[in-house]
C-alpha cells in the first residue's frame, strides 16, 4: 500500500513537471525567435491535433447512430371514404287520420300490434249513410230495369228515341249516385295504409274524431329503413346509385352495410350540398326513425398501390413531401435515405403514395424526426 502511494505521488510530480516544461519550452522558443524550432514545434502540435480529430470523428460516428422502428410497405387496396352524419328515417311512418267526422264506434287495435295492409283498424259512425246507400241501390235497380225494358222496345222499333235516352240517363245517374255514396261510406272504415306496427294510439272508442294534427294512431314499418343526409357538391359525379356505405349506429354499437338508393338533383344554394338516401337493412328491427348515423361512403378505390402511415410523412424547406427509408440493411442495421414522394389521398390514418416508393421498400415509422440522410440506423 505504501509503495502504491509513493508511485502515484511520483507520477503526479512527473506529469506536473512535464506540463510545466512544455509551457517553458514554448515560451522560451517564442522568446528566442527561432523560426525553425517554432515551425518544428508547430508541426508536432498539429500532428497531435490530427490524432485528436480522428478520435473525435470516430466518436461522432458513434453518436450519428439512431434507434428507429421500420416497416416494409406492400402493394395493397386503398379506399377513400367520405365520412358524414345522417338521420335514420322511413317513408312508412305516418299518423293515421280519419277521412270522416263522427263517433268512433269501434277500435280494433292497440299499441305494439302488428297489422297488414288494408286491415280494418276501426270504424266511425256513418250517421245513416249506410241506409242512404241501400236506398240509392234500390233506385239504381229500378232505373236499370226501366232502361233494359225501354231498350228492348227500342230494338223492336217501339217507342221514341227520347224515351230510350231518358231511361239510359236515369240509370247512369243512379249508378253514379250509388258509387258516390259507397265511397263516402268507405271513409267511415279506418284501414291500415301499409303493413307495419301500431306505435301509438291517441283515441278511445266512443270518442268523436276528425282530422287533426295528432291523428288517430301512428303506424310504422321498420323493414324499409334509410338514412338521409346532405353531401357537399364537390362529390357530384363521385357518388352513384348502388355505392356501398358503412352505416354506424353509435347508440347500438353496430355497423350496417347499406347502399345509395337515391341521389338528389338539386344543390341547396345555402350550404352548397345535395341530398342522398342510403337504404339500410333492419333484420333485427333495432333501427328507429330519427336515430343518428355516421356514414362512411366509398368514393375512391385504388386496387394496387402503396400506403404509409400519415404521420411518417415530413416536409422539407422546399415544400417537398418525403419519408425516410432504410437501405443497405444487414440484420438489424441499415442506412437512412431521404425519399421524395408524391401523395394521393388519405383515409384512416394512412396516405396513398403515388410515386417514390415501391413494394417491399422499408420505411422508418418511429424516430424519423431525429435522423438525417445517410445516418446509420439500428432497429
Amino acid at each position: 500500500m505504501k509503495k502504491i502511494v509513493i508511485i502515484s505521488t511520483l507520477s503526479l510530480l512527473l506529469f506536473a513537471c512535464g506540463k510545466k516544461e512544455d509551457n517553458t519550452n514554448i515560451d522560451t522558443l517564442i522568446a528566442s525567435k527561432n523560426v525553425k524550432e517554432l515551425q518544428a514545434k508547430k508541426a508536432l502540435i498539429q500532428a497531435d491535433l490530427s490524432k485528436i480529430d480522428e478520435a473525435l470523428a470516430k466518436l461522432d460516428v458513434k453518436k450519428e447512430e439512431a434507434l428507429v422502428s421500420v416497416l416494409a410497405v406492400k402493394d395493397t387496396v386503398f379506399s377513400h371514404y367520405l365520412e358524414i352524419q345522417g338521420s335514420v328515417d322511413t317513408k312508412e311512418n305516418i299518423l293515421v287520420q280519419p277521412e270522416y267526422q263522427g263517433t268512433l264506434v269501434s277500435l280494433n287495435v292497440k299499441a305494439g300490434q302488428r297489422v297488414s295492409k288494408g286491415q280494418v283498424l276501426g270504424k266511425i259512425d256513418d250517421a245513416g249513410l249506410s241506409q242512404q246507400v241501400a236506398s240509392l241501390e234500390n233506385q239504381y235497380a229500378l232505373a236499370k230495369t226501366t232502361f233494359e225494358r225501354q231498350k228492348n222496345l227500342w230494338n223492336q222499333k217501339i217507342g221514341s228515341e227520347i224515351q230510350y235516352l231518358q231511361a239510359q240517363t236515369q240509370m247512369v245517374s243512379a249508378q253514379r249516385g250509388v258509387a258516390q255514396a259507397k265511397a263516402q261510406l268507405a271513409k267511415t272504415i279506418i284501414r291500415a295504409p301499409f303493413t307495419g306496427t301500431i306505435d301509438e294510439v291517441f283515441v278511445e272508442k266512443g270518442q268523436v274524431v276528425a282530422p287533426s294534427a295528432q291523428g288517430l294512431m301512428r303506424i310504422v314499418n321498420l323493414s324499409n329503413m334509410y338514412v338521409s343526409t346532405s353531401v357537399p357538391e364537390t362529390y357530384i359525379g363521385k357518388l352513384k346509385v348502388g355505392t356501398e356505405v358503412d352505416v354506424l349506429l353509435t347508440s347500438l354499437g353496430k355497423t350496417y352495410k347499406g347502399k345509395v338508393r337515391q341521389i338528389g338533383n338539386f344543390v341547396n344554394p345555402s350550404n352548397r350540398s345535395f341530398g342522398i338516401e342510403v337504404s339500410v337493412p333492419n333484420p333485427e328491427n333495432l333501427l328507429r326513425p330519427n336515430q343518428v348515423a355516421n356514414l362512411k361512403i366509398t368514393d375512391y378505390i385504388n386496387k394496387n398501390t402503396v400506403v404509409v402511415p400519415t404521420n411518417v410523412i415530413q416536409e422539407d424547406g422546399e415544400g417537398n413531401k418525403f419519408v425516410y427509408t432504410a437501405i443497405n440493411i444487414s440484420g438489424k442495421t441499415g442506412t437512412a435515405k431521404k425519399i421524395i414522394v408524391k401523395l394521393g389521398q388519405s383515409s384512416d390514418n394512412v396516405t396513398e403514395i403515388l410515386n417514390g416508393l415501391s413494394d417491399n421498400d422499408v420505411i422508418v415509422t418511429e424516430g424519423m424526426n431525429t435522423i438525417s440522410d445517410g445516418m446509420k440506423l439500428n432497429f
